[in-house]
């Protein structure tokens, strides 16, 4: 049985004494929860996040990485740097990347098989645009963008990959898919994999869903029959919101 893994992005927001204190307030809120909980931080808080969440069940991941191990890459980070800190896990091609820093399905699948080199546990991004959604072309869009995205992968390190399913028209905007046709996304998607991998590996692979979740409707998404928890962004900002979050099933 695929486990939950909700996780909080975020994104620039948060001060080191933001996240330290936020970090403090959350851990005694989730301690008892079977579900994974991950918060992704700004690089100037991962350090000090790592060192607020030890002795806690809360693991800390990076918003990004880039594919090369070291170079002349100017305000870049690379997975070895991230992996020599104790960093977990790394959201990699969020729609945000995207859209305004001019990643592609291309610098995604490699910036996938440089967190593998490196020991890390990606949380990859795929959704459609509104413009996308309403010509019809949702699972057409998000089914490739899975395919590109885990290309040249061994089915070990599909089976290991975290896809976050975030329709872009649906992110910080307040409006949220409904739980069916999120899940209706999200076995699309798994279809995918199962076409190209094998279903045995597709059932292993956690899909979540991403946009506009909250307290007030993370049961009825995450207990459909596919959504395997979440990818936060607002809500992870503030502790008990996103601890009732994480604790969706008590």
């Amino acid at each position: 049985m695929r486990r939950k893994v909700i996780a909080g992005n975020w994104k620039m927001n948060m001060l080191p004494n933001e996240a330290i204190s936020m970090i403090t307030e959350l851990a005694p809120l989730v301690k008892d929860t079977e579900n994974e909980v991950v918060l992704c931080v700004p690089y100037t808080d991962l350090f000090y996040a790592l060192l607020t969440a030890q002795e806690t069940n809360i693991k800390i991941g990076a918003q990004n990485m880039h594919f090369e191990e070291k170079g002349a890459y100017t305000g870049e980070v690379s997975g070895a740097m991230l992996k020599s800190i104790g960093v977990e896990y790394v959201i990699i091609g969020h729609s945000e990347r995207r859209q305004y820093f001019a990643e592609t399905d291309e610098t995604v699948n490699k910036k996938i098989k440089a967190a593998f080199a490196n020991g890390l546990k990606p949380i990859v991004c795929v959704g459609e645009s509104l413009e996308e959604k309403e010509a019809g072309k949702t699972a057409e869009i998000i089914t490739n963008q899975t395919k590109l995205a885990l290309e040249g992968l061994t089915n070990e390190q599909v089976r290991n990959t975290i896809i976050a399913y975030e329709p872009i028209w649906a992110i910080g905007t307040g409006k949220t898919a409904t739980s069916e046709d999120a899940n209706n996304s999200i076995i699309c998607i798994r279809n995918k994999i199962a076409e190209i991998y094998g279903n045995d590996v597709a059932q292993d692979v956690i899909i979540q869903y991403g946009g506009s979740v909250k307290s007030t409707n993370a049961k009825e998404l995450f207990t459909t029959s596919d959504i395997d928890g979440g990818l936060i962004g607002g809500a992870s900002l503030k502790a008990d919101e996103f601890s009732k979050i994480v604790n969706y099933d008590k």
